[in-house]
């Protein structure tokens, strides 16, 4: 009987002390599961985040962690040689006015070759001076002025007749197209029309009393249509010259346009290196009234040009004409 309670009492307590093991091993298991978690929730914490919370594995670094000798050419380049292209051209240098750009309408005026028809400007509201007053084929208008003061360097007496026997400025011409005008004439001469000078090269003091005694006879409007304000004149450039018949008839009036000697020399002049500068019909263009009479010179290939083509000095140039400022 007290051998039965032993083994009772002995199965019990086997019984008892396996469910405390038992708890025991599954609490101890969840102790490690909870500290897993919670190292496991620290480590995802210590990640970085994009954007949207969404932990970033930690081998996709951003472009700024990269190492500087990387190969992704991608996101890091080298950017201490490469030109700043958002940045506007300095074209205060620039002797071409055309050339800079219209940041009002972010555009960009690229300049014509020479002897292609384009824009240009030929008002006084827009004054340049030109950078090469020297050069034969200067271009000179109501925007376009010589250097105050400027006088050619090289002026002569071309040997033909005028209209008058006085040795004075106004016979002058530079010497390149004194000695196109003496070719000019003989050449004439050899098809019957006789020629005489009016008017060659005129200073910039004598073109200022002019210009005011028209003003003051027919006002502004009217004499900025048939006379230069001083420093835009073309006989201040000793290439220009108004010529007439030998007999001096019509001599600088409309009148001309009807006689031999301005037929042929609208056939003939640019043989000669000059042209008629303001022709019929492009007075909006040179801002000038037609003058038949009124030879520039700018030499046999810009001459041809321009006569054959029936275009104007300002539009074989365009808006490729040098400036100083």
């Amino acid at each position: 009987m007290h051998k039965r309670k032993y083994i009772i009492s002995f199965v019990a307590i086997l019984l008892i002390g396996g469910a405390l093991y038992a708890g025991n091993q599954g609490n101890h298991q969840a102790e490690q599961q909870e500290q897993q978690t919670l190292i496991k929730n620290k480590s995802a914490l210590s990640k970085p985040e994009d954007k949207q919370g969404t932990p970033v594995n930690q081998n996709q670094s951003s472009q700024t962690t990269k190492p500087s000798n990387t190969n992704d050419t991608s996101n890091n380049k080298d950017t201490s040689n490469n030109k700043d292209t958002s940045k506007s051209k300095d074209t205060s240098k620039s002797n071409n006015p055309s050339k800079s750009k219209d940041t009002s309408n972010n555009k960009v005026t690229t300049p014509a070759s020479p002897g292609k028809t384009t824009s240009f400007v030929n008002s006084y509201k827009v004054e340049h001076v030109v950078a090469e007053p020297k050069s034969h084929t200067v271009l000179v208008n109501k925007t376009y002025r010589l250097p105050e003061g400027y006088v050619p360097p090289d002026l002569v007496y071309p040997n033909v007749p005028f209209t008058f026997v006085e040795k004075v400025d106004k016979r002058k011409m530079r010497k390149v197209a004194a000695g196109a005008l003496e070719k000019l004439f003989a050449g004439a001469k050899r098809d019957g029309v006789m020629l005489a000078g009016v008017s060659g090269y005129r200073s910039e003091s004598r073109q200022t009393t002019l210009y005011n005694n028209y003003v003051k006879r027919d006002g502004v409007k009217a004499a900025d249509t048939y006379s230069a304000r001083p420093g835009h004149s073309e006989h201040q450039t000793g290439l220009t010259i108004d010529v007439a018949g030998s007999n001096g008839k019509c001599a600088a009036e409309s009148c001309f346009a009807g006689t031999k000697e301005a037929k042929w020399l609208s056939k003939h002049a640019h043989e000669y290196g000059f042209i008629i500068r303001y022709p019929s019909g492009k007075d909006a263009i040179t801002g000038y009234k037609y003058e038949p009479w009124h030879l520039r010179y700018v030499g046999n290939e810009i001459a041809k040009t321009v006569t054959t083509k029936q275009i104007t000095l300002e539009q074989y140039f365009g808006n490729t004409v040098e400036v100083s400022r």
